[in-house]
């Protein structure tokens, strides 16, 4: 058995407390969190506190607080010697104080409270400074079902620039997609189809294999016509520069594109 204490109240604290507390390998010891409000929910499920001078002893503890928190939460730890992780992708591992056992249990993945979170299927990045300390993320994250993959500090900060691009930035696409159905009263679940079949082929092919469209083909009457249709500068921009992007991947040559609405 696993003991763990959770310092946090994010939304990767609260999935990993969800899947902590469905595995019989792990026990929650204590749950911290500065804003007691914030975890008073679970006071009959666990022990929670907002005083760091209360924390109990544990074979771990996870730090699973905002990035520009941690350096300063693991300098406030009122104790040496013990086990002591961060959850962030880019945060570098040497950035916990070295008063205590350092290491990462980064879970790759994107976390809302509301979403259901199936850990089975996400992959966790460990990485400890002690090496007596490895086999227990490991166990750790085999306890919740998860595969775990031991990298280095500058893999994990890679991984997580590539997270940004896959997930933040491919989100604000779909948000933009959704504010230009809005504007012409047009249901974006239309488009739920297109975007699981968009991910369901990078399981089987390279991005760069899967690649379809006006730009791949080098359609520039769609292009003029599409430009022509988007309303706002930015989404404008956003448009020709991934037009671009794509082209040059592509080898197409490329010119540069011109606004459609100052030209007519």
């Amino acid at each position: 058995m696993i003991s763990v204490v959770l310092l946090g109240a994010g939304n990767v604290a609260t999935h990993l407390y969800k899947a902590f507390s469905n595995s019989e390998n792990i026990s929650i010891t204590q749950w911290y969190n500065r804003t007691r409000a914030s975890i008073s929910s679970y006071a009959n499920d666990v022990d929670i506190t907002d005083s760091l001078d209360k924390l109990k002893e544990a074979d771990i503890y996870i730090m699973a607080v905002s990035d520009d928190c941690i350096e300063q939460l693991s300098i406030d730890l009122p104790f040496t010697n013990r086990f002591v992780v961060h959850t962030s992708g880019s945060v570098a591992m040497h950035d916990i104080d070295k008063k205590n056992k350092i290491g990462v249990f980064y879970p790759l993945q994107t976390f809302s409270k509301e979403a259901e979170i199936d850990f089975s299927e996400v992959p966790i990045c460990v990485e400890v400074y002690e090496k007596e300390n490895l086999q227990l993320l490991i166990d750790l994250a085999k306890a919740v079902n998860c595969k775990p993959h031991k990298i280095t500090t500058e893999q994990r900060q890679t991984l997580h620039l590539a997270a940004v691009f896959v997930n933040n930035f491919t989100n604000q696409l779909y948000r933009i997609g959704h504010e230009i159905c809005e504007t012409k009263n047009i249901e974006f679940e239309i488009l739920h189809p297109l975007i699981e079949e968009t991910a369901k082929k990078i399981q089987h092919m390279s991005p760069f294999m899967a690649q379809t469209g006006p730009a791949k083909r080098n359609d520039k009457r769609t292009i003029k016509r599409q430009l022509k249709l988007i309303e706002k500068e930015e989404h404008e921009a956003i448009y020709k520069m991934l037009t671009t992007s794509i082209k040059k991947t592509h080898g197409i040559r490329s010119t540069r594109i011109k606004s459609q609405k100052k030209e007519n």
